[in-house]
């Protein structure tokens, strides 16, 4: 029972990240799956990419009534990145589960980086649309959907904007296009261990994800959009140090 409330909690902040920032709530996931209901690095970014892509479908619906993806360029920048999140999902299979965690630390500690210099995010680019570089962008974020289990929306909605030259609330709502393409992606390499998760806890955890997901949209207009990003960015931090400290123990 005590494990069961800690999945539907843990729900509940994935969501709300996810509704609030618009992507950074994946990155929560793993380690929650890791420390609070006891999976492994292997089966908590398979997890992950489970309740991300339930979880982005929910908010791509939220954004698309609003008229806030762009379907045909995100279909495309979604596309270079299919088969990198394919492959890369294979390969997490077989990586030892220290490699794993060291890698979604890092990549925490960047998420952080990033959300605490939001203003290198938010400039559309000026240069038009460059598709040799959206296409890398795009690879470069299937890869990483696909390797550690996280959305990438992070990454996605920077590349979105300096890449592709989107509005803020375009690039939103179209990297939740990009982050549910790439991690149907990455499942489909991983059929046989979803098969073996333990449906009871993520079943329930992806209930208060959703939930929260809508609430993180409205807690979003009544707080200011850079300091929930600098709380986040500060709790990401100390995730990543502790996942680190425990890699290297």
């Amino acid at each position: 029972m005590t494990v069961l409330i800690l999945a539907l909690i843990a729900g509940a902040v994935v969501g709300l990240t996810l509704g609030a920032l618009g992507g950074g709530g994946s990155v929560l996931a793993v380690p929650a799956l890791i420390y609070l209901l006891g999976f492994t690095p292997a089966a908590a970014t398979t997890a992950s990419l489970i309740i991300v892509t339930v979880t982005s479908l929910t908010a791509l619906y939220a954004h698309a009534r609003a008229g806030h993806v762009r379907w045909k360029a995100g279909a495309a920048f979604a596309a270079a990145g299919i088969l990198p999140a394919a492959a890369a999902g294979a390969a997490a299979t077989h990586m030892p589960q220290t490699v794993l965690t060291v890698a979604f630390a890092t990549t925490a500690v960047f998420s952080a980086i990033k959300m605490l210099r939001p203003a290198d995010t938010a400039r559309p680019g000026s240069g038009g649309v460059r598709p040799g570089k959206a296409a890398g962008a795009g690879a470069g974020l299937g890869t990483l959907t696909g390797l550690l289990g996280v959305g990438g929306g992070f990454l996605a909605v920077p590349a979105l904007v300096t890449v592709l030259a989107f509005e803020m609330e375009a690039a939103v709502g179209t990297s939740l296009l990009v982050i549910t393409a790439n991690s149907l992606a990455s499942l489909a390499t991983r059929s046989g261990a979803a098969a073996s998760l333990d449906w009871a806890l993520i079943g329930p955890f992806i209930a208060t994800a959703v939930l929260g997901a809508w609430d993180g949209k409205r807690m979003a207009a009544k707080v200011a959009g850079p300091r929930l990003q600098h709380i986040f960015a500060m709790v990401l931090l100390v995730v990543a140090a502790f996942m680190l400290a425990d890699a290297v123990t």
